[in-house]
């Protein structure tokens, strides 16, 4: 298993598949997920000729378990320290979630020539909280649930998640999957309780209205409307209203987990946006 170690000393999980000089493709994982959570995407990229990256976030998956660090500027810092270390350029970013949360932070610091283009999908950014500057958003009330569910019983939280509001699978006809239930719940469980918990902060409150605003390369926005862990209207739209070169994908009745639901629509979607038709 391959590793590097970042100035803070901890060591950090990731895969590196695919010719070293085809272009590089580098996915960022959700909350509580690793980067098994791309299985699906790696496949389908590596053979389309592309060079993919995937990593487990501090605290989560294979990655050391650190006491502090479970925060976006640190999350952004270790994507940096992979970065030079594998001297990834002119890569495709593509996050989920927290992960559209950490791509965002990362590539409006990035140095030059290390990003050509970024996807962020059913992804957190602008900002997730309700408060006087975003009337729109998540109680904070809402939040402090989660917390208070993991930090009780987080085996049976990690498995209500997947097998309701994640997936879809709580709405009417939904075609439930054990399967992708089971890989959440092991996912989760391999990581942090405590980063688990601090995460959450990380992904509701952090506000990431100036990195928006400072990334100059192209961004596809993919959000559903039906997304019932980061809703749709006060995220994908406004994300698309702040970047200087962004466009918005938008589905209907597709969950928020929707790469691993339907990753045969979404898949071709980032493929085109990547190969530059688009």
């Amino acid at each position: 298993m391959a590793y590097i170690t970042t100035k803070d000393g901890t060591r950090i999980f990731y895969k590196d598949w695919g010719p070293r000089d085809a272009q590089p493709i580098m996915f960022h994982h959700g909350w509580p997920l690793s980067a098994d959570d791309w299985d699906n995407q790696l496949m389908f990229f590596l053979a389309e000729g592309f060079r993919v990256i995937a990593h487990d976030r501090r605290g989560h998956g294979r990655s050391d378990q650190t006491d502090g660090g479970n925060e976006m500027d640190t999350y952004a810092a270790d994507v940096a320290e992979l970065v030079t270390a594998l001297d990834l350029k002119s890569a495709i970013h593509i996050g989920h979630s927290t992960g559209g949360g950490e791509v965002a932070r990362y590539v409006a610091r990035a140095e030059p020539g290390r990003v050509a283009k970024a996807v962020l999908i059913d992804a957190v950014p602008p900002v997730m909280v309700k408060k006087d500057s975003n009337p729109g958003g998540t109680p904070i009330e809402v939040f402090d649930g989660f917390r208070t569910a993991l930090a009780a019983n987080r085996a049976q939280f990690y498995l209500d998640v997947p097998s309701g509001p994640f997936y879809g699978f709580n709405r009417p006809g939904a075609k439930v999957s054990e399967g992708l239930i089971r890989n959440w719940w092991r996912q989760a469980m391999m990581g942090s309780v405590k980063a688990g918990y601090e995460c959450i902060k990380a992904f509701s409150e952090t506000d990431f209205t100036e990195d928006l605003k400072a990334i100059d390369v192209p961004v596809l926005v993919i959000h559903s409307e039906d997304d019932q862990i980061v809703p749709y209207a006060d995220a994908g739209p406004l994300t698309v209203k702040l970047l200087k070169n962004g466009s918005l994908k938008t589905y209907k009745d597709l969950p928020h987990g929707l790469c691993q639901t339907h990753p045969e629509i979404v898949n071709p979607e980032i493929l085109v946006f990547i190969s530059g038709s688009k």
